[in-house]
């Protein structure tokens, strides 16, 4: 059975990133394990699509959800890319 990916699209400033993941705040929940692609915006508008999968998603939803993802397959050239941006903003 094959299974659906979710894609999404970030503003930086919504995602904190680490070296292997990112975490964020979604007003919907995803399924642990879940495969998503995700389309961060960097700073001079360009994009980094990275795929990775849902390790955690905690919340309600009144709140919202905090979702962690982790990294699947990130080339070299997007992860220099991500960390350049997580340096930027020290978050």
């Amino acid at each position: 059975m094959a299974t659906r990916q979710a894609r999404l699209s970030l503003p930086r400033e919504s995602v904190f990133i680490h070296k292997n993941g990112i975490e964020f705040h979604s007003p919907t929940p995803f399924a642990v394990w879940r495969e998503m692609t995700v389309a961060l915006q960097t700073p001079d508008n360009g994009e980094v699509h990275c795929t990775g999968v849902v390790v955690k998603c905690a919340g309600n939803k009144h709140a919202g959800w905090h979702v962690s993802m982790v990294f699947t397959d990130l080339s070299r050239q997007a992860q220099a890319r991500l960390m350049s941006m997580a340096s930027a903003t020290r978050i």
